[in-house]
This record gives C-alpha cells, structure tokens and sequence, in this order.
C-alpha cells in the first residue's frame, strides 16, 4: 500500500510540476563548459526567473558580479537567475572554456550558465523564441528579462541598467512577492 501511494504522490507531483513549467521551459540545455544538461523546469518550474544573454568579451562583462549579487541574495525567496552564453553580437569569447573562466573563475559565477547559442532570429533557441515572442529580442549582451512564476516576461532592461539598479531591483521585488 505504502508503494503504491508513494507512486501516487510521485505522478501527482509531476503532474503538478508540468502544469506550473511553461513548455518553453521544458528544455535540456547544455550548461556552461561541461557535458551536462540542465532542464529549466527543474530549477525554475514555479519561480520567477532572471534570464540574461551574456557574452565574456563585453564592455558590460563586469555585470557578471553584479548579476551574482542578485543570485545570492533573491535564490532564498525564490529568483533562478540564468545567463545564456551567446555570440549574437560578437562578443563571446573564442573557447567555450575562456568563457568559463571568465564567468566561473574571474566573476565567481554560481548560478545556471547556459552553453553559447543564439538569442536572436531564426536560430535562437526555444527559451528565447518564447521570451522574444513575448517582449523583443535582445539587442546587445546583458539584456535582462525578469520573468514571473507562470512563464510571462513582465519587464524587460537593456544592457545600460546595471544589476544594481533600482528599476532593476523593483521590479525583480514585485515578482518575488506575488510569487
């Protein structure tokens, strides 16, 4: 009996998990530098997100810092920052592991890194088609999307709003609390 109640709750529980994860979300997207894969419905399913195209040879690469302060200070009440590498606009370093270094060794990055792929056009790939689809594409690296529990962007802030900023900040505070 214990089995099968225990089986209940498991399909219950994917159940509910799917209903609350956009199918945007439901991709495996190859982390930074390494060969393995991350599912945003993992990490995110059911939480505000912060979602950043970066690039490591960027005059707004310094953000890095800026966008882990925000990590460690909003992951306890629910924000999933994620930053995709991307080469859209030239500025992604020639290696996937310079780009690595950059994020992981010189700006101590702990959040999801996303491995380089486009964010823009044609080939972007399925996280941002949605996210474009609803707001507009990125038009230079460290554009930001703060995005609400069920999937919506809610606001958007080009590469100039620095994480630190206080438009920035509200409104990553308006989804933290309506979550």
């Amino acid at each position: 009996m214990r089995a099968l109640i225990a089986v209940i709750f498991m399909l219950t529980s994917a159940s509910v998990m799917a209903a609350e994860c956009p199918a945007y979300l439901d991709q495996d997207l190859r982390k930074l530098h390494s060969s393995d894969s991350v599912n945003l419905c993992d990490v995110a399913a059911g939480k505000p997100m912060l979602v950043v195209n970066t690039a490591s040879r960027c005059g707004y690469t310094g953000q890095f810092e800026g966008l882990e302060s925000l990590h460690k200070e909003y992951s306890d009440k629910g924000l999933v920052v994620v930053g995709f590498a991307s080469d859209d606009f030239r500025q992604e370093a020639a290696t996937e592991e310079e780009a690595a270094n950059v994020c992981f060794k010189n700006f101590g990055v702990t959040f999801t890194m996303i491995a380089p792929t486009a964010v823009t056009g044609n080939d972007a790939n399925p996280v941002f088609r949605a996210i474009n689809s609803q707001s507009a594409p990125p038009r230079w690296n460290f554009h930001k999307y703060v995005v609400n529990a069920r999937g919506e962007v809610i606001e958007t802030f080009p590469s100039r709003v620095t994480p630190d900023a206080p438009e920035l900040r509200d409104a990553i505070d308006r989804v933290v609390a309506e979550r």
